[in-house]
């Protein structure tokens, strides 16, 4: 399993307090962590973003659209809980990681 550094810094601006933050932090950074954008997954998370805008779908991050594309480049499966997500799933076949409830 691999953390992005924008999704380590999603999760954990969500913190109210520092024990939890702290705590969120030490699991988290057992992870192996990879930059999530540079140049080129800068440029296929344009043409991506266009791609989703001409089939009428708006994604409202930009971050978003830079995870999505980062795990489509490198083969990875995302777990979220995020409908900007389920685009790339449906049309640029994003594989995403479900969760039992």
């Amino acid at each position: 399993m691999v953390i992005g550094d924008l999704i380590l810094t999603d999760v954990l601006q969500g913190f109210k307090d520092d024990r939890g933050f702290n705590e969120a932090k030490r699991l988290l950074w057992r992870l192996q962590q990879i930059e999530v954008a540079g140049f080129d997954v800068a440029v296929a998370a344009a043409r991506n973003y266009r791609k989703l805008r001409t089939l009428g779908v708006t994604v409202r991050g930009t971050v978003d659209v830079l995870i999505a594309t980062r795990c489509l480049e490198s083969g990875l499966r995302l777990l979220h809980n995020d409908r900007d997500f389920d685009a790339f799933e449906k049309h640029l076949a994003l594989r995403v990681v479900t969760c039992e409830a």
